[in-house]
């Protein structure tokens, strides 16, 4: 008699909200994604990079934000507001 198969399992979410990504309209039109990322200093903040997905001329910019929610969960107009207040980031020399 055959041995039964093991189920195959499903990955666990992660319990915090980074790696999640999500593409929204900014007020110009143009198509804008959204990605989470940790504080490089590991802090309890989150990073929320833009780039801009219509215009690759467009710098990526970054905003920091409390880690107490998740992408998915934000509205379009909140990514608006954090994209209009993120500054562009720069290059490192």
């Amino acid at each position: 008699m055959p041995e039964p198969r093991p189920e195959p399992s499903t990955p666990t979410p992660p319990s915090r909200p980074e790696g999640e990504e999500r593409v929204f309209a900014a007020a110009d039109g143009r198509l804008w994604g959204a990605s989470v990322r940790r504080e490089p200093d590991g802090g309890p903040g989150l990073i929320v990079l833009f780039t801009c997905m219509a215009d690759a001329r467009q710098a990526v910019r970054a905003v920091a934000v409390s880690s107490d929610w998740r992408l998915r969960d934000v509205t379009d107009e909140l990514l608006r507001t954090w994209l209009a207040t993120a500054p562009p980031v720069g290059n490192l020399t």
